[in-house]
């Protein structure tokens, strides 16, 4: 693996995780949304990461031989899925979405736990930044050793 992997691997996740903090920014923006366009409450949105190939296929037989069959290097979204937890339902029956008993049916956004989430894919994104930090000092230091 030479630096220009390393680079393609960060630039990946980064890719990854900005999707990643966009479900997040819709989860919070919707977190009190009691109609979609679906029907019913909002629900809450997550993305599922896979594992992929971002070498040059004449570069794959090397990896293979590096790390095995199936050697994966870097990382995408998989797709969004819904999360299946019931939402809570409040008393309110001065709500236009109240049912007949007076309860409305809300999204099953928690909004801490997205803030949590929101925290850790940031922290995943500043250290992806980082790694492409030390990659480039690292080439431009190859790079002054042979002049």
């Amino acid at each position: 693996m030479d630096i220009s992997d390393s680079i393609a691997i960060s630039v990946s996740a980064l890719d990854a995780q900005r999707r990643r903090l966009n479900v997040i920014a819709s989860n919070m923006a919707n977190a009190q949304s009691t109609q979609s366009v679906g029907g019913g409450p909002y629900r809450r949105r997550d993305v599922v990461f896979q594992t992929t190939s971002i070498t040059p296929k004449f570069k794959q037989a090397f990896k293979q031989a590096e790390f095995g069959p199936g050697g994966q290097d870097g990382v995408r979204v998989a797709r969004v899925i819904e999360d299946p937890k019931p939402g809570k339902s409040i008393y309110d029956p001065q709500h236009p979405d109240a049912d007949k008993q007076g309860y409305v049916k809300m999204p099953n956004v928690n909004v801490v736990e997205e803030m949590v989430n929101m925290m850790s894919a940031s922290r995943a994104y500043e250290a992806n930044v980082q790694a492409i930090s030390t990659a480039r000092a690292m080439w431009n230091r190859a790079l002054e050793i042979g002049r």
